[in-house]
C-alpha cells in the first residue's frame, strides 16, 4: 500500500482548491516518477533543497524526487458515520489513508456558502472529529463483541483484544481520538493495527484563509483559534490561501518568484503542506547520487542500512556488506565524494547503522 495523506473537511472549506493546486504541482514536475491513479489521487513531489543541491552538483541524466500521495476526499457532513451524504464511502476512503490533513475554513466570504450557515473553525473541527470518532466507536464495539465471545475459550489474543476494545470504547465515547489512548502491550498493538481506526492516524490541520488575512496571521482570531487547538493536541498547523496557491501553480515558473514576493511569501505554502504530510507519516529521505542519477529514497525513521538498501533492490538487502555514507551538506560543500573521503567525511557503516535523514549512501553487496 502506498503511503497517503487524505484531505478531509466540511464542504466548501477549500479542500478541492488545495488538491487542484497540488495536482498542478504534480503536472508541472518533471524530476520524479509519478502517476495519477484516479482524478482525486495525486502523487506529489516533496520539495527538498537538499535534493535540488545534489542535482545541481552532479547534473545527472535523471533525477527522481521523493513523493507523497494526497487523496482528495469529498466533504463530510453531520451524520456521515450513519451514512449521511454518502458518508460510508467517504469514511472508507479516509480509512485507506495513512495520515489526515484536516482543512479548516478560516475566512469569511458571502459568496461561498458554509454548510452550517456560519464560519466557526472550531465547531467545524468538532463536527468532523465527532463523525470520525463515531465511526471508530462502531468499529471498536463490533470487535469488542467478537472478542467477548472468543475470549471465553481462553485465547490470549482475544482477551487482549477485549481489554483494548473496552478501553478504546471508553476513550472514544468520551469524545477523544483513539490516538490519545496509550497502548504498550504487544498483543494490543497488533489488534489496534488490525482495527485501522481513523482517529488513530496521525493528523495535521490546514487553515485556509483569504489573501487579505496573510499579513495578519498572528492576530487573526479564526487562525488563532485553530492554532490553539492544534497546540493543545500536539498537532501541526499549516496556514494557506488555497486560492493563491492555485493561482501560483497556473503561472509560468519564471513569474512565480515575483508573484510570491508580491503577496509576502518566500515559497508556495503548498510546500509546507507537502513536507508536513511527509513528516507526519514518520518518513525520512536518503539519497543515492551520481552522474547517471540522483534519487531520493523514502524510508521510515529508524530504518537500518540493509533495509534501506532493500528499497533499491532486494539483492542489496540480501547480500548487504556495508554502506559508504556522506552527509549531504558535506558532499555539497566539498564538491565530490573523493574530497569527502580525503577530509574524513565519508563513513563506512555496517548492518546496525540507523540511516539518518539526508544521508547520501552507496551500498556494497554480494549475492
Amino acid at each position: 500500500m502506498s503511503l497517503s495523506v487524505g484531505i478531509v473537511g466540511l464542504p466548501n472549506v477549500g479542500k478541492s482548491t488545495l488538491f487542484n493546486a497540488l495536482s498542478e504541482k504534480q503536472a508541472e514536475a518533471a524530476n520524479y516518477a509519478f502517476c495519477t491513479i484516479d482524478p482525486n489521487h495525486g502523487v506529489i513531489p516533496v520539495p527538498d533543497p537538499r535534493f535540488d543541491a545534489l542535482v545541481k552538483l552532479y547534473e545527472p541524466h535523471s533525477a527522481v524526487a521523493a513523493t507523497v500521495d494526497f487523496v482528495d476526499i469529498a466533504g463530510l457532513v453531520k451524520g456521515a458515520s450513519r451514512g449521511e451524504g454518502r458518508g460510508n464511502a467517504f469514511l472508507s476512503n479516509i480509512r485507506d489513508c495513512q495520515a489526515i490533513a484536516h482543512v479548516v475554513r478560516c475566512f469569511e466570504d458571502d459568496n461561498v456558502v458554509h454548510v452550517d450557515g456560519r464560519v466557526d473553525p472550531i465547531a467545524d473541527i468538532e463536527t468532523i472529529e465527532t463523525e470520525l470518532i463515531l465511526k471508530d466507536l462502531e468499529t471498536v464495539e463490533k470487535r469488542r463483541e467478537r472478542a467477548r465471545r472468543a475470549a471465553k475459550g481462553g485465547d490470549p489474543m482475544e482477551q487482549a483484544a477485549f481489554a483494548l476494545c473496552e478501553a478504546l470504547a471508553a476513550t472514544l465515547d468520551g469524545g477523544k481520538r483513539a490516538a490519545l489512548h496509550p497502548c504498550d502491550d504487544d498483543k494490543q498493538r497488533q489488534v489496534l493495527a488490525e482495527l485501522a481506526l481513523i482517529t488513530s492516524k496521525p493528523m495535521f490541520y490546514v487553515a485556509n484563509v483569504r489573501e487579505e488575512q496573510l499579513s495578519s496571521l498572528d492576530s487573526d482570531p479564526l487562525v488563532s483559534a485553530v492554532r490553539a487547538r492544534a497546540e493543545a493536541e500536539g498537532a501541526e498547523l499549516n496556514v494557506i490561501c488555497a486560492a493563491i496557491e492555485a493561482e501560483i501553480m497556473q503561472l509560468p515558473v519564471a513569474e512565480r518568484a515575483e508573484f510570491l514576493e508580491s503577496v509576502g511569501l518566500t515559497e508556495p505554502s503548498l510546500n509546507a503542506v507537502i513536507r508536513t504530510g511527509y513528516q507526519v507519516l514518520n518518513l525520512i529521505t536518503y539519497f543515492t547520487a551520481g552522474k547517471k542519477e540522483v534519487r531520493a529514497w523514502t524510508i521510515e525513521r529508524g530504518t537500518r542500512a540493509p533495509q534501506a538498501a532493500g528499497k533499491i533492490h532486494s539483492d542489496f538487502e540480501r547480500g548487504f556488506i556495508r554502506a559508504e555514507v556522506i552527509d549531504w551538506q558535506d558532499l555539497v560543500e566539498l564538491g565530490s565524494e573523493s574530497a569527502c573521503k580525503s577530509a574524513g567525511k565519508m563513513g563506512t557503516e555496517g548492518k546496525d547503522y540507523v540511516v539518518r535523514d539526508g544521508d547520501v549512501m552507496h551500498f556494497r553487496f554480494n549475492v
